[in-house]
């Protein structure tokens, strides 16, 4: 840390304008939660969610599939899953079969006007795990998984 600062130091950099990564992680956490409270009182009506917790995907994975249905309706989104060959694809799609099942039982729901009001996907817990190589030494692999959520909800007339 003392030869980081020094370096920065030397070349004119304000570490107090710097973000490290804890920041980061800091942040994206609060902006989650953040924008899962917004998601939710935007579209007011009939909102449900459902959300699965160390799911062994990666989180980076999991974005590129929701990506894909983000802001569209559920028929059109579930077909989307359906026809994807990634991995991601048949988890996302439980996953929004049970938000829009939570939304007909305990929001009462309209399937017709029924949209994919948020998505996302945080990191959540890594497994390290090591593979020996040559000369005694090993390499870490890193298994990663990810808290995925899908907020569904009715969108006007």
């Amino acid at each position: 840390m003392k030869a980081r600062k020094l370096f920065f130091k030397k070349f004119g950099v304000n570490m107090a304008k710097m973000k490290t990564k804890a920041d980061s992680k800091i942040s994206a956490s609060i902006k989650t939660k953040v924008k899962k409270g917004n998601e939710v009182q935007d579209y007011g009506l009939n909102n449900a969610s459902a959300t699965s917790q160390g799911t062994r995907l990666s989180a980076q994975k999991a974005r590129l599939v929701l990506g894909l249905i983000r802001n569209k309706q559920i028929e059109p989104a579930l077909r989307v899953l359906k026809y994807s060959p990634k991995k991601g694809a048949r988890l996302i799609e439980k996953l929004l079969s049970s938000a829009v099942a939570n939304a007909r039982e305990n929001a009462g729901a309209d399937m017709d006007r029924l949209w994919i009001t948020g998505a996302w996907a945080n990191e959540g817990t890594t497994m390290k795990r090591f593979m020996p190589r040559s000369r005694g030494s090993a390499d870490e692999i890193k298994k990663r998984s990810s808290h995925i959520t899908v907020v569904v909800g009715e969108k006007g007339k």
